[in-house]
């Protein structure tokens, strides 16, 4: 029992390298995208329940996080039509959360992928943002997230630069 959210997380894993093989308009790709974002709350709500939460699960769902959104990265990129400005927002972000990782790699000597409220609300708003915003046409989906992207990055290099590890 102890091992269902790693294993989970494991096929989320491997349902985000699947994401590769389809194509965006189609079933099975937004089949795949649910399973992965359900798949996602599901691990760490079992890993509290079933009292096993650890260290390695923290890291494979981070893991897994990021291959999530690599994944989508390759394969929604191309399809959103976003203004040069939102994209530049975007790579900010990704400029933060990199310089976040050097910082946690020079103080503490390993990558510290921290699951704060603001950086799980940013997952959330991006696993239904996405679609919507590719259903409404839209970027307000989009700005909302990038406003919430960039409070969760700024606060994490806050706390991986002021806590004790």
């Amino acid at each position: 029992m102890k091992h269902i959210p790693n294993l989970i997380t494991a096929i989320r894993f491997l349902g985000a390298l699947g994401l590769l093989f389809f194509d965006v308009d189609g079933v099975a790709f937004w089949v795949i995208y649910v399973a992965c974002g359900l798949s996602d709350m599901a691990d760490g709500f079992l890993a509290r329940k079933l009292h096993c939460e650890s260290k390695t699960g923290a890291l494979l769902d981070s893991l897994a996080d990021l291959a999530f959104v690599v994944c989508c990265c390759i394969k929604l990129i191309p399809v959103l039509a976003f203004p040069k400005w939102l994209w530049i927002w975007g790579a900010a972000i990704v400029l933060i959360k990199l310089i976040n990782q050097l910082s946690s790699l020079v103080l503490y000597r390993k990558c510290v992928f921290l699951h704060t409220i603001a950086n799980k609300a940013t997952g959330l708003l991006l696993f239904v943002g996405v679609p919507l915003t590719l259903f409404l046409e839209s970027i307000v989906p989009m700005v909302i997230i990038a406003v919430v992207a960039t409070f969760a990055a700024v606060q994490e290099g806050h706390f991986i630069r002021t806590m004790d590890a």
